[in-house]
């Protein structure tokens, strides 16, 4: 859903990359340490239970991994070993932070939540491979009520408001979370069915006629056995025609008695 404001956001995001391309960072380096920031936001503070703390480090670090994209399209350095690697870190960053939550929630005795928060992990891990695996088959997958963004802002405020002391926010924001992340998978099955069932054509091919189909079969067959004898009958026919007509000739010239 958020994927309608990435064409604004990238004319914000543009001057600021600019202005980091000139220090000569690369955008593979900004992937690089943006998803460790996440790590050590997520696996250092929510399993000591650190939730507004954590998630302030961590949103520090998801905005300055934003800005690969822009360095990249500035630098002219856009490459297909890029996208790899920012789509492979952006699902460990989404691991950590999910392991991070589950595991504070788990100590703090919250096991049922936890158990949630493992859930929401495992369906975000299917939604994203759900739209890997149909681009590799040369499918679109860009469907889908939950995707990356809206599952990060969902569950970095939600777990935000829980630190500083708002009660039941976050295990409503892990209810939702594990509907419309299922919701999502759902989506994204559909999606990928309907355009698999277009590629195939139920109807089974007409058979192709021989060349000759349409022609008249009065001629005679290519392997000359049928016809041999026929051909054979006629040249005989004609020589005893001929023989007859050559012993009439010879008793008309006989003379008569």
């Amino acid at each position: 859903m958020l994927n309608k404001v990435r064409p604004a956001l990238g004319r914000v995001l543009t001057p600021v990359g600019r202005t980091i391309a000139r220090t000569g960072v690369t955008p593979n380096a900004i992937t690089i340490i943006g998803t460790a920031g996440v790590v050590a936001g997520a696996l250092g503070f929510f399993p000591r239970g650190e939730f507004f703390w954590g998630v302030l480090l961590i949103t520090a670090f998801v905005l300055f991994d934003m800005l690969d994209g822009a360095v990249a399209r500035v630098t002219g350095k856009i490459s297909k070993w890029g996208a790899f690697l920012d789509s492979t870190m952006d699902r460990v960053a989404d691991a950590a932070i999910f392991s991070g939550v589950m595991i504070g929630l788990y100590r703090d005795g919250q096991e049922q939540l936890a158990g949630v928060a493992l859930y929401c992990l495992v369906a975000g891990v299917v939604v994203s491979y759900a739209k890997a695996r149909a681009e590799g088959l040369g499918y679109t997958c860009n469907v889908g009520i939950a995707e990356r963004a809206e599952r990060l802002i969902v569950i970095l405020v939600a777990t935000g408001l829980d630190g500083l002391g708002v009660p039941y926010v976050l295990a409503a924001a892990l209810w939702v979370l594990a509907v419309l992340s299922t919701v999502t998978v759902g989506q994204r099955f559909a999606a990928v069915r309907a355009q698999a069932l277009a590629d195939t054509d139920p109807r089974p091919a007409a058979p192709t006629p021989p060349p000759d189909a349409g022609r008249r079969r009065d001629r005679p067959s290519g392997n000359g056995t049928g016809n041999a004898s026929e051909k054979a009958a006629g040249r005989a026919g004609k020589g005893g025609r001929r023989k007859w007509n050559v012993r009439r000739l010879d008793s008309a010239s006989e003379p008569r008695p």
